[in-house]
């Protein structure tokens, strides 16, 4: 039976951001109710190893440091529910959410860390071929092509930390950038250039994975030059596409103000957004650096709002 439930605080999404807004949250006796989506631990959660957050000297896995922050927060009785938000009304109060199981939650104070997702190149062949051979998760799926040779496309900061990454397991990474030179800031550059195992392919789309699901899965792609117009194939048998995000605020509607690639809009050193008592955290709203530890960041900073928003709500209630 489906049922409508009401909380004070919810928190939409379970990255860093949301583990950080509820611990706060908690620490302020708020009794935050987090629902954790369809990814519990978010991009995190399939990620290996991560050695840029501080307090883990020697790294830390993605996974083990998102359970962490569950269990701490766990610890200041933040509340996880595992469920899948389908729709929201935020035109009304309390706010209005609705579940994949069928419940209703409602709420006076909403934190959106719904994350971003990777992006796809569109092409029919990458659809067909995802999980056999075509991936958006180096760390995920290098491991299964060890002594391969394989291919990156993209030319940002996460195309060439793949392609660095991959040179680990695969015998040769081919590099495939629609411009003749990467976007990737100059270290990276020069890491890519320096890596014997990389090839670039400069100046190239790609127009087909080959291969058959399931029969060796992919075993080549077809790519074509966009100055001289030449198509040639490659054979290899994995292709990672990173060719960045798009953040997770389909549900939202056009009830808050997106940027032109439809991150949330949050007000100048804040994370509250058109709608008092609606605050986003996380690369929901941040398309610039989407670390997780500044995800952490605006967890805290959205957990500290909502606790003031909440607290003014109820001095004006009295």
């Amino acid at each position: 039976m489906a049922k409508e439930i009401h909380h004070r605080l919810i928190i939409l999404g379970s990255g860093p951001a949301g583990y950080t807004a509820a611990i706060y949250a908690g620490r302020a006796n708020l009794k935050p109710v987090l629902i954790q989506g369809m990814q519990p631990g978010g991009q995190l959660s399939t990620t290996t190893e991560v050695d840029n957050f501080p307090g883990f000297e020697h790294g830390v896995q993605g996974p083990e440091l998102m359970e962490k922050m569950r269990a701490q927060a766990e610890r200041f009785d933040a509340t996880m529910v595992y469920d899948t938000i389908l729709e929201t009304d935020l035109t009304t109060r309390p706010f209005r959410l609705t579940a994949d199981s069928g419940d209703i939650y409602t709420c006076d104070a909403l934190i959106i860390c719904t994350g971003a997702s990777a992006r796809w190149l569109g092409l029919e062949s990458e659809q067909k071929l995802k999980g056999f051979g075509v991936s958006a998760c180096a760390t995920c799926d290098g491991f299964f092509f060890r002594g391969q040779e394989i291919a990156v496309v993209g030319g940002g900061n996460s195309a060439a930390e793949e392609a660095i990454f991959l040179t680990n397991f695969a015998t040769k990474v081919y590099l495939v950038h629609r411009r003749d030179r990467l976007r990737a800031e100059q270290v990276m550059q020069d890491r890519v250039r320096n890596n014997p195992k990389i090839e670039p392919v400069w100046d190239s789309v790609v127009e087909e994975i080959l291969g058959e699901v399931g029969n060796g899965g992919v075993r080549g792609m077809r790519v074509k030059n966009v100055k001289s117009g030449e198509v040639r194939e490659l054979a290899l048998t994995g292709v990672f596409v990173a060719i960045g995000h798009s953040p997770n605020t389909a549900i939202f509607g056009d009830q808050l103000d997106k940027d032109e690639t439809g991150y949330l809009i949050t007000r100048p050193d804040s994370t509250a957004t058109k709608i008092p008592g609606v605050f986003a955290a996380g690369d929901v709203q941040d398309s610039h650096y989407r670390q997780a530890v500044t995800a952490a960041g605006t967890g805290c900073m959205a957990a500290l709002e909502a606790e003031r928003y909440l607290t003014e709500l109820e001095d004006h209630s009295h």
